[in-house]
């Protein structure tokens, strides 16, 4: 048990400096922020709203691509984990517009997860390849302290190898809400029962403005930033996300990643950055817009990950969700910064409940080969990036990969 403040793996190393070819910049506007990265300048907002707007595509992937190079090399990382969405019924049902997931305690297709159902579906980390349990849900009244508690304890008694990533800031939140508790006893007892990490799910975009239309009750900004804060002092790290995609505006975005960067600066306790694409189908908003099949189109998701990657220079790790933008769209953002892919996934529900067309999983041969494809160095991490193992750049055909056995390099 954790009883202290230091955070696992939080060393602060001074940043690699990038290598820029400027005959790949065709918009000059990029060479002053070339010579900022080079130098190791921080960018400013409106540096981060000119990467934005360039028409130099291939340029703004260049100046991603050399900073994750400095970083990373060749190397891109994945997790084998397991998403378990305990329950649906949520109190934020009808303001959440952008939700297909939730639903009210009565409603067609409610459901709560006993602990055995819970027990049943972590079944498959039996085989001791899972590595992870990524537990979100909704925000239900009938689900307190005791219910995630218990859960956590059960799964750490049955699956002692497998480490806890759960409950979003907004959850914690409602359970303190609930609970009648502080954000740091929930946080604390949670910590006791199990807890390792938390995701970053329910930022959403912070500006108030955008919330008002999109997420009208759900937990304020300020507050997203305040449960994380509290967490890192309790060396409790965690992910942090953007949505994009939806009403917000490319001055949003980059609030929104200030605020982040300005966290990390002060706690060094996020482990990456993952933006979220919006997806329209099934859900008020995208009814409210018009909007159907992929809000986002393929130019846009690879600029939110470029200039993640440049302006937040305090992170190390830029994550796509390929369960959102596509496999063949993360292998292209393996060349625009991102150096992690959402791994091998059980059962996700939450963004398919909004029209996700990709697959629910994806198995470790096609992780494989979605790396390889883009050139890249595969290698398996724990929850805190440490590689574990690291793949061949290419294929042994005598591996034995169709077995998910394939030997590591």
């Amino acid at each position: 048990m954790r009883t202290g403040g230091a955070l696992r793996g939080a060393a602060v190393t001074a940043p690699a400096r990038p290598v820029i070819d400027r005959r790949r910049l065709s918009d000059s506007a990029l060479v002053s922020i070339a010579d900022a990265l080079e130098s190791g300048r921080r960018l400013t907002e409106q540096e981060a709203l000119t990467l934005f707007a360039t028409p130099d595509l291939p340029g703004l992937g260049h100046l991603a691509d050399s900073a994750n190079r400095a970083k990373h090399g060749d190397v891109v990382t994945f997790a084998a984990n397991q998403h378990i969405n305990p329950t649906n019924v949520c109190v934020l049902r009808t303001t959440c517009t952008f939700c297909g997931y939730a639903r009210l305690p009565k409603e067609q297709g409610a459901y709560r997860y006993t602990l055995e159902q819970v027990l049943a579906e972590a079944a498959h980390a039996a085989d001791g390849l899972t590595r992870e349990f990524h537990i979100v849900g909704g925000l239900d009244m009938e689900a307190g302290l005791e219910y995630y508690t218990t859960m956590f304890r059960a799964l750490k008694a049955n699956f002692p190898h497998v480490h806890i990533k759960a409950l979003t800031a907004v959850e914690i939140a409602h359970l303190a809400r609930i609970e009648k508790m502080s954000w740091r006893d929930v946080l604390v007892a949670l910590r006791d029962a199990g807890l390792d990490t938390m995701p970053g799910g329910g930022a959403e975009t912070f500006s108030a403005a955008v919330r008002a239309q999109i997420a009208r009750k759900k937990l304020a900004g300020a507050d997203y930033i305040g449960v994380h804060r509290t967490a890192h002092g309790l060396g409790i790290r965690s992910n942090c996300t953007l949505l994009y995609g939806h009403v917000e505006t490319l001055e949003d975005r980059v609030a929104h990643m200030a605020a982040l960067r300005s966290l990390q600066d002060e706690t060094h306790g996020f482990l990456a950055f993952i933006p979220l694409a919006y997806h329209p189908d099934d859900n008020a908003l995208g009814a409210q817009l018009g909007r159907t099949g992929t809000a986002t189109g393929g130019v846009d998701d690879l600029r939110m990950v470029a200039v993640g990657r440049l302006f937040l220079d305090n992170f190390a790790h830029v994550k796509s969700h390929w369960i959102m933008v596509t496999p063949f769209l993360s292998q292209v953002a393996l060349h625009y910064g991102v150096n992690d892919l959402e791994g091998t996934v059980v059962r996700e529900k939450i963004y398919h409940a909004v029209g996700a067309h990709t697959p629910q999983g994806m198995t470790l041969d096609q992780v494989l080969a979605l790396i390889r494809g883009a050139g890249k160095v595969p290698a398996e991490r724990d929850s805190f990036y440490n590689v574990l193992r690291t793949f061949p750049r290419e294929r042994q055909a005598d591996s034995g990969a169709g077995s998910g056995a394939e030997a590591p390099a």
